[in-house]
């Protein structure tokens, strides 16, 4: 089966294809202004170009689902419909989150910690079985402070993502590492979305809403004071 893995729900714009679980070509870019609306069809191109197949031949597509950029995940979710409508293929949705651990299961960790960077000091988080992957805390929008996390003390924890830099500076746990250079990738939906198309286990690409976990905030204008 040949998929599309679009994740656009941080600061790295990814595009994947895959052959079944076999990554054929990835196309990222990690930029700090958010460049989705301008990168993600460039790189659906490049990526099909690179793994010498046309739209056509796609058997399925996958979101990184959230949580993350309102705007980013916005942005992905519209493209993957869009592709779906078009193709008739169905969509296939994955927790950002999820994804990030891939890398590091089995490798020594008691408990790995995705955190995606939100605003001031809040992070989008879950916490996972370092061995199995499971998830034992559900996702949620944390604000960091001294006394975070401090039920993970006395275990060996390593925390990633790009919210994993301000958590260095304010966590209190002994025995933790950080790595704040990871980023949700489409390459690491590959084997979610291979299991999940295999169970057909799709979304409703007509209702179907990325997991924005809490409200968009915009800037409010200011009221005019002859109002």
């Amino acid at each position: 089966m040949k998929i599309l893995h679009i994740e656009t729900s941080s600061k790295n714009c990814s595009v994947a294809i895959s052959d079944g679980e076999k990554l054929l070509c990835l196309c990222e870019e990690v930029s700090e202004n958010y460049k989705q609306s301008e990168s993600l069809h460039t790189f659906v191109e490049w990526a099909l170009e690179g793994a010498e197949i046309s739209l056509k031949d796609l058997d399925a597509v996958s979101l990184g689902k959230g949580p993350g950029s309102y705007t980013g995940l916005r942005i992905g979710a519209a493209s993957a419909k869009g592709f779906c409508y078009g193709l008739k293929v169905p969509l296939i949705a994955t927790n950002s989150l999820e994804t990030m651990i891939e890398p590091f299961l089995g490798k020594n960790y008691d408990i790995v910690v995705p955190l995606i960077d939100a605003r001031r000091m809040e992070v989008y988080c879950a916490v996972f079985d370092g061995n199995s992957g499971e998830m034992i805390t559900e996702t949620e929008a944390k604000i960091l402070d001294e006394q975070s996390f401090t039920e993970l003390e006395g275990k060996k924890v390593l925390f990633v993502g790009d919210g994993a830099a301000k958590a260095k500076d304010i966590l209190q746990i002994s025995n933790a590492e950080f790595d704040a250079n990871i980023y949700p990738s489409a390459k690491y939906l590959i084997k979610k979305s291979v299991e999940k198309f295999n169970q057909k286990d799709f979304e409703d690409v007509a209702y179907f809403e990325p997991f924005y976990l809490k409200d968009f905030h915009g800037v409010k204008k200011k009221s005019s004071e002859n109002s």
